[in-house]
């Protein structure tokens, strides 16, 4: 019997539009997501450097595009969170022990906070054991240690573990 679920973030609870931060990168002279960019992203995701830096990395590629613009379309990914799904949390939340796990960074956090506001941020969290986001903890999704981090701190037991997430490579 499952006593546990872990869940992502995006496209679980936030709906989120890929297409949306590649079209606005793409105005800014970005043609193409490289190796380069990828490399840069999974550092920034992982906590290895911080915003500035990842910017300022990012505004290499681009046409010399202010910090804040860059900064505006690597947020236009994210857009609503449906207020039925913070409930359907608070229902559960008593019944099961609640993760969050997300391959994230700090500018898209920062970005969802301020944008449904502290209040609802808070119930959000609340709802949680704990949260993991990537960038803080050092690690990302689909690495092994990251799961047995999680499991490893609070005492899981796999076999009565769920794990949501939209992306199918994510699942242990």
């Amino acid at each position: 019997m499952i006593d546990t679920i872990i869940f992502d973030f995006g496209d679980v609870f936030i709906n989120l539009d890929f297409d949306a931060t590649q079209k606005a990168l793409h105005e800014l002279g970005i043609k193409e997501w490289n190796s380069e960019l990828d490399k840069l992203n999974k550092s920034y995701e992982v906590g290895k450097i911080d915003e500035l830096e990842f910017i300022k990395g990012v505004q290499k590629h681009t046409n010399g595009a202010e910090l804040v613009t860059i900064r505006e379309a690597w947020n236009a990914l994210l857009l609503d969170f449906p207020l039925y799904r913070l409930e359907f949390l608070q229902m559960i939340s008593s019944k099961y022990r609640l993760f969050l796990l997300s391959n994230t960074d700090s500018t898209h956090i920062d970005k969802f906070e301020h944008k449904v506001g502290q209040s609802f941020a808070r119930d959000f969290y609340s709802c949680f054991e704990k949260v993991y986001f990537s960038f803080e903890i050092g690690q990302r999704k689909p690495d092994e240690n990251t799961y047995k981090y999680i499991i490893g701190n609070h005492n899981l037991v796999p076999k009565k573990t769920l794990f949501v997430d939209d992306n199918l490579a994510y699942i242990p």
